[in-house]
């Protein structure tokens, strides 16, 4: 009886769904392939208009061709420092998100932790992330625990905002059936709010896709030996502009590739939220 109840709870959701337009319809946009090329052509052709039309030193802005040129003949230095920025970005993000789910969780459940945790939660971001930068560096040292950490408290309260007002705005209708049905309160935790929370957290997690590289390159630019944002300042001291281009150019294709998984595996998730059979 309650698994139709819920049945019923799901289908209503996918109504309303459909005249619905909020911040998490907005985030999940898809664009087209054919968009995204021609709008990234039309970005390389107004960069090479600019320096052609300009003249402007390759010092100080190369062109396309010769940020592609460099970055060819360094790809296997781009490739190596790119797999210490990624393993920095993917930890910080997971450790991230699983603290932030955990925090909005015991928000909803706990009157106490509401009480004590709100508070903490306003008053660190009042303090700017980026200025935690050296003091993590000093903490932590300059390995890739300090971007981690970087990473993670930049992405935190994203995805436990998110999350955390998806799970308050419930559906008064889902709670009032598993209440009739006489679920529990963990029952109807995990198997009503959270799967109607989980557009609210796909959103979380796709700002979080966009601010977790920003998070690790801030780290590596504060002190680093390895990293993406490490050889952008070296090349940058050594005015090999074309490559700090490149460094950055890879960082850009990897920031687009991780929030268009990240994209898919939240709409699979809110699919399988929205169509799972509870008839069983």
């Amino acid at each position: 009886m309650f698994w139709q109840g819920k049945r019923r709870c799901y289908l209503l959701y996918e109504h309303q769904a459909e005249h619905m337009t909020d911040f998490s319809t907005i985030s999940s946009e898809r664009t087209k392939p054919l968009d995204f090329f021609v709008s990234v052509l039309g970005l390389l052709v107004l960069w090479q208009g600019i320096v052609w039309i300009t003249g402007v030193p390759k010092y100080i802005l190369p062109g396309p061709v010769l940020v592609f040129h460099a970055f060819v003949d360094n790809v296997g230095l781009i490739a190596e420092h790119s797999l210490v920025t990624i393993t920095e970005v993917l930890v910080g993000l997971l450790l991230g998100t699983s603290f932030g789910v955990v925090t909005a969780l015991c928000l909803t459940v706990s009157a106490l932790a509401r009480r004590f945790l709100m508070p903490i939660m306003v008053i660190s971001q009042i303090v700017p992330v980026f200025a935690l930068a050296p003091m993590l560096t000093l903490w932590l040292g300059y390995g890739i625990a300090s971007k981690i950490a970087m990473t993670l408290l930049i992405i935190y309260f994203p995805v436990t905002s998110s999350f955390y007002d998806g799970l308050k705005s419930t559906p008064p209708g889902y709670l009032d059936l598993a209440r009739t049905m006489n679920a529990g309160r963990y029952r109807t935790l995990f198997q009503i709010q959270m799967p109607a929370a989980l557009p609210s957290l796909a959103s979380g997690l796709r700002l979080a896709a966009v601010y977790a590289p920003i998070g690790a390159v801030i780290g590596e630019w504060v002190g680093a030996s390895n990293g993406l944002g490490y050889l952008m300042l070296l090349a940058n001291g050594r005015v090999k502009i074309d490559l700090m281009f490149a460094a950055l150019i890879a960082l850009c294709v990897f920031t687009i590739l991780l929030r268009a998984l990240i994209g898919y595996l939240s709409d699979r998730a809110d699919s399988w939220a929205a169509g799972r059979d509870y008839t069983g």
